[in-house]
C-alpha cells in the first residue's frame, strides 16, 4: 500500500541548526561517517538542537538531536515527512570543461540556485581535457560538491551530475537554449516542455566554435548581459536567469 503523501514545505524555512542527508527518514536516525564527523566536529552540533534531514529526492524531516558521540549523532523525528516543492519547468546546465576549481564553483553555486541537473561537456575550444579516469574522478568530485552545497543551502533534492558528454548529446534534447551575449532576455523565451524544462548550454572561454553554433541551429539564444563573462560566471548567471524565468512560468500556467 502506498503511504499517504505528507505536507509540502521548504527545509530552508525551518528553524534548525543544520541540514544533512540520509537514505531513510525513519523516526530514529543515526548520522555517522563523514556527515556525522562534519556535524559533530566541525559544526559543533549539540544534544537538544534540531536539524533537518533529507533523502536527496525531495523528502525531508525535522529531527531533535538526542545524543552526540565522537563523529556521530542520534536523532529522533519531531514532525512528519515533508515534500519539498519541485521547480517546474526544471532548469539544467550543460557546461563546457574549464580550469580546476572553477567547475566545482559552478556546480556549488548552481546547486544553491536550484539547478536540477548538470552535464559537463567537451567542446572544441575547451583547454581542459579529461581522459576516462580523470572524467570519472572529476564527476565524483562534482557530485560531492553538489551534496555539500545542497546541505549548506538546505535543499531536499540533490541535483543530478551527469557523466562527461560530447556537445552532440545535448543537441537532440528538447528545451535547449544557448547562452550567447547577443541573445534575447530570459523573459522572451517560450515556455519549454514541462517535463524536460530548459537545458542551457554554456561554452568555454571564447565561446562555442562557429561550427558548433551552426549545429545548434535555431535553438533559442539566452542573453547574459552586455559584458564578456568569465567561464565560471556565465553558467551561474544563465542558471539564475532561467530559475527566475521558471518561477514566472509556474505562475503563468
Amino acid at each position: 500500500m502506498t503511504p499517504a503523501r505528507g505536507p509540502n514545505g521548504w527545509a530552508a524555512d525551518t528553524d534548525a541548526t543544520a541540514h544533512t542527508f540520509a537514505a531513510d527518514l525513519a523516526d530514529a536516525v543515526d548520522i555517522d561517517g563523514a556527515d556525522g564527523h562534519h556535524l559533530q566536529r566541525v559544526r559543533r552540533v549539540r544534544a537538544g538542537e534540531r536539524i533537518t534531514v533529507a533523502d536527496g529526492a525531495g523528502r525531508w524531516r525535522l529531527y531533535l538531536v538526542d545524543a552526540v558521540a565522537s563523529g556521530a549523532l542520534q536523532l529522533h523525528a519531531q514532525g512528519p515527512v515533508t515534500f519539498e516543492p519541485e521547480l517546474r519547468p526544471p532548469v539544467a546546465l550543460a557546461v563546457a570543461l574549464t580550469k580546476a576549481g572553477a567547475l566545482e564553483t559552478v556546480v556549488a553555486r548552481c546547486t544553491e540556485l536550484g539547478v536540477a541537473r548538470v552535464m559537463p561537456i567537451r567542446t572544441w575550444r575547451c583547454v581542459v581535457r579529461w581522459d576516462a579516469a580523470q572524467a570519472t574522478r572529476a564527476v565524483e568530485r562534482l557530485r560531492a560538491t553538489a551534496r555539500e552545497a545542497a546541505a549548506q543551502s538546505r535543499r531536499a533534492r540533490l541535483p543530478e551530475i551527469e557523466a562527461l558528454q560530447d556537445l552532440e548529446v545535448v543537441e537532440s534534447r528538447r528545451g535547449v537554449v544557448v547562452a550567447d551575449r547577443s541573445g534575447a532576455p530570459a523573459a522572451a523565451l517560450d515556455a519549454p516542455p514541462a517535463d524536460d524544462g530548459w537545458t542551457v548550454v554554456v561554452g568555454p572561454e571564447g565561446g562555442l566554435d562557429p561550427e558548433e553554433l551552426a549545429r545548434l541551429g535555431d535553438k533559442p539564444r539566452l542573453g547574459l548581459g552586455p559584458f564578456v563573462l568569465k567561464a565560471e560566471t556565465a553558467p551561474i548567471a544563465a542558471v539564475s536567469l532561467l530559475i527566475e524565468r521558471a518561477g514566472r512560468v509556474c505562475r503563468e500556467l
